[in-house]
């Protein structure tokens, strides 16, 4: 079976105090529209952890230090021909260094 993907689903995971930053840059650039709606996103809050090695320039936390961090898993969908410049706002307004960003596919289920 073959499926014409048009929309993926992107999540990233957020320090609480960026999350509205972030989420005003994607649907500013175009995600988060369903239908006859925009700014459509969801979020989850999370602990995130990570450790900086001795080349990272952190955000948040100390080189050599396992951090833990109060995050939220900011996810939105966005039409394929969007997420080169929905990302590209995204990493310009994340605080990180390195934001952990998923994009999965979309299935339209007109196609079952």
């Amino acid at each position: 079976m073959v499926f014409d993907v048009k929309r993926v689903k992107i999540f990233v995971t957020v320090p609480i105090e960026d999350v509205q930053k972030v989420r005003d840059a994607v649907c500013k650039a175009g995600a988060g529209e369903i239908g006859n709606y925009s700014y459509c996103t969801t979020s989850v809050k999370s602990i995130g952890t990570f450790l900086p090695n001795e080349k990272a320039n952190p955000h948040i936390g100390t080189r050599g230090q396992l951090e833990f961090v109060e995050e939220e898993k900011l996810e939105f969908v966005c039409e394929v021909e969007k997420v080169k410049n929905v990302v590209a706002k995204l990493r310009e307004s994340h605080p990180y260094e390195e934001p952990a960003i998923d994009i999965i596919p979309l299935i339209d289920e007109q196609c079952f």
